[in-house]
């Protein structure tokens, strides 16, 4: 793991904070879920662990749990607009800071997968 993802994973102290140090955007699972339905491109990824996963994800969203981001950084495209989802909100904010800094554009989902309404695959 990148060592300064792993000192802002392990220790930022309010997910709040890390937004607002670095100017990263936020959606709301009901405007993404809106996007969807909309039939717009989208990109996602879920951050979260294989169980986590397995209880059920946004379609098509992409499984890149959060400890292997920096392993399989390639996979992504710098071009591309992502949106970065977890359970919460709180490891998908702090995988945003990450990419951000390495020039990703990217998207947090407030409130994680406990505020997806949405249909799960």
């Amino acid at each position: 793991m990148n060592f300064s993802f792993y000192l802002i994973y392990t220790h930022m102290g309010i997910m709040e904070s890390c937004l607002e140090v670095f100017n990263l955007r936020e959606i709301t699972a009901k405007e993404l879920e809106d996007k969807l339905h909309a039939r717009e491109r989208l990109k996602i990824i879920d951050v979260r662990e294989d169980e986590e996963v397995a209880a059920g994800k946004i379609p098509n969203a992409i499984h890149l749990p959060l400890d292997q981001i920096s392993d399989r950084i390639n996979e992504l495209d710098k071009n591309e607009h992502y949106y970065i989802v977890c359970r919460s909100g709180g490891r998908s904010a702090n995988a945003c800071q990450y990419l951000h800094q390495l020039g990703h554009n990217v998207t947090n989902m407030v409130g994680g997968m406990l505020e997806w309404e949405g249909e799960t695959e």
